[in-house]
Order: structure tokens, then sequence, then C-alpha cells
């Protein structure tokens, strides 16, 4: 099990695939994701990955978070989260993550606390029907009727559905389709509505219902400290040993001479 990420919730876009189909798309941005400690079994108890993603003045964390951060050597967050993966899933402190973490067509889960809606009533907040508009009905068209019973037992059960407060509260939508990514600027787009606001921050992690593509990268698709990329790392030494073979004929060849 690898670590999931935290992404900030830009807004919504349309594409329109090869075939015309109209594609709404929720656009994630991955905002510095960084992980920010580890938690490891024989410390904690557990194993997971503390990940923060956004920035933070100095002024506005306490001292103890701010020793944190300096300790790992890595700038404040705004948002913090821990993903618990397995031992083999760590990944080094400072590492940033990258959209290529997760790949098209893959299944992901998201998780958000949704806009606050405030008071509502009973039909906007559960979906009620409402009473009927005429035959005797006045002034409580759209009232929940009665809430409870006589006098046994006397009272109204909890949880009964009635206006309140409706919204900010932590849900998850299940297999969300991953639709494109885009490295260079930090974007990932899933396909359909999130949970959350603009602006506001969402976990997102590989499927649990889902079995994950064979494609994806463990533990994690990360930007190590003093690289650009894991993969541009690999690339430069590469194209060193290749500039290596290359002059060495040439090295030779001036040495005879």
């Amino acid at each position: 099990m690898r670590t999931g990420i935290i992404a900030k919730k830009l807004g919504m876009t349309r594409f329109f695939d090869e075939a015309g189909t109209h594609v709404p798309v929720t656009v994630l941005s991955l905002d510095g994701c960084q992980v920010t400690g580890q938690r490891t079994k024989a410390r904690d108890g557990y194993v997971a990955l503390q990940l923060g993603a956004g920035s933070r003045k100095a002024k506005n964390a306490t001292q103890a978070l701010r020793g944190q951060f300096a300790k790992a050597e890595v700038e404040l967050k705004r948002h913090l989260a821990e993903f618990r993966v397995t031992e083999d899933n760590l990944i080094d402190v400072g590492a940033e993550f990258t959209a290529d973490h997760f790949v098209p067509g893959q299944k992901v889960d998201v998780s958000g606390i949704t806009v606050g809606k405030g008071f509502a009533g009973a039909m906007k907040r559960w979906n009620f029907g409402g009473m009927r508009a005429t035959h005797g009905v006045s002034v409580s068209h759209r009232a929940h009727g009665s809430t409870g019973q006589r006098q046994d037992p006397g009272k109204v059960f909890k949880n009964k559905k009635m206006a309140g407060h409706m919204g900010q509260d932590t849900v998850t939508t299940l297999n969300l389709t991953i639709y494109k990514v885009d490295v260079e600027r930090g974007l990932i787009l899933v396909k359909g509505a999130v949970p959350g606001s603009e602006g506001g921050y969402v976990r997102i992690r590989d499927a649990l219902k889902a079995p994950p593509p064979a494609e994806i990268p463990y533990p994690g698709a990360v930007r190590l400290r003093g690289a650009s990329s894991v993969k541009d790392a690999e690339s430069e030494d590469s194209v060193a040993v290749e500039a290596a073979v290359d002059t060495a004929p040439e090295a030779a060849v001036e040495g005879e001479a």
C-alpha cells in the first residue's frame, strides 16, 4: 500500500474526448506537496507518512511546529495529513510529489470537507418532498411534518432528520477516474466533481475497491532534494555515461598523436 497525496482544488472545467463527448473534470494542483515526516513501527507503533502542502508564514505557526519543520529542513506547510503505508513504501523526508504519481484511467478515492450551507431546512438538507400546495395546507408547505410519537415514548429519537446545519462534513467520493495529468504544471484532472470548495485541500489516494494499474510508480513519483526529478536524475547520469563513451576514443587518438 503506497501513500496518497494532498492537492488543492482549483475548480472545474471541461474537455471533449475523441468522440466529441463532453467530459467535466475537476482541476487539482499539488501546491508543493512534500513528505514532512515519517512514522515508524519501532518509534510510533504504526507506519505512515506525514505530508504537507501549501505555504504558511512563520508568525502563524506555533513554536513546536516551527521546530518540527526546521528539523526536517522543509518549509512550513499550510495543510498536513498522514497516510498509512507499508514499510517498503516509505519515502525520504523532503521529497516532493509530482503529478505522475497517478496515471490516466486510474481509479482513486478523494476526501474533502464539503461546502458549508449554514442552517438549511429539511427539504434542502434531506431531500424531503414537502407538504401539499393546496387542500388545507397553509404556511407549512416546506415543513418536515411530524417529528415524533404520542405520550409513549414522548420524545424525539436521536438522528431524526430535521432542519439544521448542512455541510462542512468530511466526505469521501469513491472510484473517481483520473482523466489527465500535467507534470510540468503539477495538475491532476479528475473526471466529475470532488468534495470541497475552491481553494480547499483534498486527499487523493489509490482506490480501495478497484485494483491499481500495473504502471503506477512505487513507492511514488517524487522529486528528491537537489534534483529536478528522479527521472531527470537518471537521464542526466545516462547522458554523462554516453558522453564519456563518445569522447574516450578521441582522447585515445590525441594521446597516441
